[in-house]
């Protein structure tokens, strides 16, 4: 297998200005056609389309046959014009499709997963996640099997002709390939509706087994406790006329962000108080606020290329936890949530496997899917949050969303606009993006009576990882805020701080800004210890 680098990262040849999906779901075979759009944007007028495990049954440019070769990562087609129309018809097998990417069968119904990279396995596309379109999707399937057929964005037409059933969606915000979805089969639904800040109602359906809708009703409040918080927190609004949640059995993922048509693995849906523990109910709630947050954090804006996959990841695990503290007022939350790092994040940035938040190579880029990405990913945007304070992260977020919505994009864009809104220098903290392992930081401090001084000695070390010392590499200080208090210890009362190092954020509170191995801060006017 050829390992992938960050640094051979190029843009894409064409983009996909509009594609349109049929889908002709049938017992054995299901045909899939592509109509897309496309123009190069790149000085090549070669394309690579990804395939895998596709049976190709007609490719056609501007309706004529083009110059084309079959590789190891698809096709390959050459000599093609600035603009044109791109046929591809490829014909599948989701029942004996055993990868669980793609689209296969799941009980009697059809299913996708294409995070990271499974939407190769039912067209030939530039399945990466900088090229991003607007989808129309047609699906048509025996109306007894499939009365419910569902994908992304708005449901546009619906019609039973010959026992078969033909439903037309159509998302009007671009995405990448591996954010879309499709179900196609038999399951009840659970409906409700949420009126947003500005007043659009959004039809609510979590779609489950038949007789499972009374298990679905936390989920749905969860759901409704999201999109009310994210409105709240970092205004964001929800941006459909319906949102979705399938939830099925043979799941292999947890859960998946597809826009507007989330598919859950059953037990993150699931749960009544007979059966369920507190723990159960926490994770739904937990897991569907994530997927919705993606709605913004990966799905308006996502990510340029996989090594990136923090920036939606991180981000949205760190809001998500902030969520379970906000709704749940408790502290017992995040004293969780430093238990769950310290036993997983730890010993992997410890161990033979660490690697960076944002990874410079890879054999497979499934393997980002890690605790590094997700858990160190949300506490090193927690650390942005603590340096300029809740109120300056959302004006930096506000700055994200407006400068990036309906951009792939990389975690340097994210950390710019929180500094850049702030007017901070982070140059040195993305050093956390680049560098693994887990800095120990140590204090040391002395008091002096006749000075009336407090010198706080901070030092940090990191050993490096194997690979580091394999590579012959060299790490550089890590930039780290550290929030400070002084307290009198005669009377238990807060001190006024008078330190040249503290710098206050938008919260009212100190910080230290440790950037060296070791640095000394000087706390005056303190006439006891």
């Amino acid at each position: 297998m050829k390992k992938i680098f960050l640094k051979d990262y190029t843009p894409p040849t064409h983009q996909v200005s509009s594609v349109f999906l049929n889908f002709d779901i049938g017992p054995e075979f299901t045909t899939v056609t592509q109509v897309s759009q496309m123009v190069q944007t790149g000085s090549s007028n070669s394309l690579l389309l990804n395939g895998e495990s596709l049976v190709l049954k007609e490719i056609l440019v501007n309706d004529l046959y083009p110059n084309y070769q079959k590789n190891d990562q698809g096709i390959e087609l050459t000599d093609l014009p600035r603009e044109f129309k791109l046929k591809v018809v490829t014909v599948l097998e989701p029942k004996k499709n055993t990868s669980l990417e793609g689209l296969y069968t799941s009980g009697s119904g059809f299913v996708t997963q294409c995070e990271a990279q499974g939407f190769r396995r039912m067209t030939y596309f530039q399945d990466r996640p900088d090229v991003m379109t607007k989808y129309t999707v047609e699906i048509t399937a025996d109306a007894s099997q499939c009365p419910v057929i569902l994908s992304n964005g708005n449901k546009i037409s619906e019609k039973i002709e010959n026992g078969r059933k033909t439903v037309v969606w159509s998302d009007p915000h671009a995405k990448p390939c591996y954010l879309f979805a499709l179900f196609a089969g038999d399951l009840g639904v659970l409906k409700d509706s949420f009126t947003t800040q500005r007043g659009r109602k959004v039809q609510l359906e979590i779609y489950s087994a038949h007789g499972t809708q009374n298990r679905c009703l936390h989920a749905m409040e969860s759901l409704k406790k999201s999109m009310k918080w994210d409105e709240e927190r970092f205004g964001r609004e929800y941006d459909l006329d319906i949102y979705m949640v399938v939830a099925i059995d043979d799941f292999n993922a947890g859960a998946m962000e597809n826009k507007g048509l989330n598919i859950f693995n059953s037990r993150l849906v699931l749960a009544d108080p007979k059966t369920a523990t507190d723990n159960e109910y926490f994770a739904i709630e937990s897991v569907v606020a994530h997927e919705y947050f993606h709605n913004w954090t990966g799905n308006r804006v996502t990510l340029r290329d996989w090594f990136h996959l923090s920036l939606k990841e991180g981000l949205t695990v760190f809001r998500d936890q902030e969520f379970s503290q906000d709704v749940t007022g408790s502290p017992t939350i995040r004293i969780e949530t430093v238990s769950d790092l310290r036993d997983s994040q730890f010993a992997e940035d410890a161990g033979p496997n660490a690697h960076p938040i944002r990874p410079s190579s890879c054999f497979a880029v499934d393997n980002f899917f890690t605790s590094t990405i997700y858990e160190k990913g949300s506490e090193v945007i927690r650390m942005m949050q603590t340096m300029v304070g809740k109120p300056g992260f959302r004006k930096g977020m506000d700055l994200y969303f407006q400068r990036h919505d309906g951009q792939a994009v990389i975690i340097e864009d994210f950390a710019g606009a929180i500094a850049e809104e702030n007017q901070q220098d982070w140059s040195q903290f993305k050093l956390w993006y680049s560098q693994a392992g887990t800095p120990l930081v140590t204090a040391k401090e002395h008091y002096d009576s006749v000075r009336q001084e407090l010198r706080l000695t901070l030092s940090q070390t990191c050993p490096l990882t194997q690979k580091e010392k394999e590579e012959g590499l060299t790490k550089q200080p890590f930039h780290i805020p550290l929030m400070i208090g002084l307290v009198d210890l005669e009377t238990g009362g807060e001190v006024a701080i008078s330190c040249e190092g503290a710098q206050k954020n938008s919260d009212g509170n100190y910080l230290l800004h440790l950037k060296q191995e070791q640095e000394t801060f000087v706390f005056k006017n303190l006439k006891a210890k």
